[in-house]
């Protein structure tokens, strides 16, 4: 009987102990979760400024709309891949799309801003520098947003890849989450040299 009891407890230890690993693996993964969703909202507000912005310099760049129009462009784009990743971070594949999307996006923006820069009237547009103020707060804030979201999804990871929580992940098919991470080439890492 006493037998009995002990296997019975060992089971009861082993089951809570299951049951303890596999809530703190949920309880990780809700907290990336919400580290994206903290990154997606300044994205929707990056989404929502930069057409105010190429309005305001629509009025001003009438001949660069090329550039506008592409701006405009990337910027649909993004959106898009943000929508697709949105609920579904575990695919691999539109995470990277929704990535490169952004990247695009911040290479084009940034193509405007230094075009901005050849029209002095554009530059003293009281909303211009407004939205430009935004946009640079936004982006602060979105850069903040990701450090976070990296944080967690680094605890998650670890949590589902170091033993014993990787033998309930692994049961309960639990995945490894992607990071934020820059997409710039080694040759754009390196430092800038500057010459005098």
């Amino acid at each position: 009987m006493t037998a009995v009891l002990v296997l019975l407890a060992i089971i009861a230890v082993v089951v809570f102990w299951g049951v303890g690993v596999y809530n703190r693996i949920i309880a990780l993964r809700n907290y990336f979760e919400n580290a994206f969703s903290q990154i997606d909202v300044q994205l929707k507000r990056r989404y929502d400024l930069i057409p105010n912005l190429v309005e305001t310099a629509k009025a001003y760049m009438a001949h660069e709309r090329e550039t506008l129009e592409a701006v405009i462009s990337a910027r649909n784009h993004a959106v898009d891949a943000n929508n697709k990743v949105s609920g579904h971070l575990a695919d691999a594949s539109a995470f990277k799309q929704m990535v490169a999307a952004d990247d695009a996006l911040s290479a084009s923006l940034g193509k405007l801003f230094a075009l901005s820069e050849a029209y002095p009237d554009l530059k003293a547009n009281q909303t211009m520098m407004q939205l430009s103020e935004e946009l640079s707060s936004t982006e602060n804030r979105i850069s903040f947003a990701r450090q976070g979201y990296n944080d967690s999804v680094m605890s998650y990871n670890v949590a589902i890849q170091q033993f014993p929580g990787s033998v309930i992940a692994n049961s309960f098919g639990f995945k490894a989450a992607e990071l934020l991470e820059a997409t710039e080439t080694p040759e754009e890492r390196k430092a800038i040299k500057v010459v005098f």
